[in-house]
């Protein structure tokens, strides 16, 4: 079961607009994604609660199993930079972590094919910095 996910309106509405641009359209890979943003609990941006993963928002979060701490921030594909810790939304990793709250658990497939679960630990969403 996958766990319930919270998304701005903001970021539904770029997102789906970058997954109906003509490079993206017949991606099966983001198949996930769109999934994802499916089922997501839309809201307004004043309306998200603070621990909410959203577009921008950097992240904390462990492997349960090693206990491995990562940190990253959730960038649209253009932003991507491994040297900068910044994920794309379109990776399996990025599409996982969009919507979750401090305290989830999410399991996903490593690109090696390798069944992991992942905790949240700490979000800090963009709007807060300001």
């Amino acid at each position: 079961m996958k766990p319930e996910i919270i998304v701005s309106s903001t970021d539904l509405d770029r997102l789906e607009g970058l997954l109906h641009a003509a490079n993206a359209r017949s991606r099966s890979d983001l198949d996930g994604l769109r999934d994802e943003l499916a089922r997501a609990d839309v809201r307004d941006a004043e309306d998200l609660p603070g621990d909410v993963i959203t577009m921008g928002s950097r992240v904390r979060f462990c492997e349960e199993l090693s206990g491995k701490d990562y940190a990253l921030t959730l960038v649209y594909p253009h932003e991507a930079s491994q040297e900068g810790g910044k994920v794309s939304v379109f990776s399996p990793a990025g599409s996982a972590l969009l919507g979750l709250s401090r305290g989830q658990c999410i399991d996903w497939m490593t690109p090696d094919g390798k069944a992991i679960r992942i905790r949240v630990m700490e979000v800090e969403q963009p709007a807060a910095e300001a």
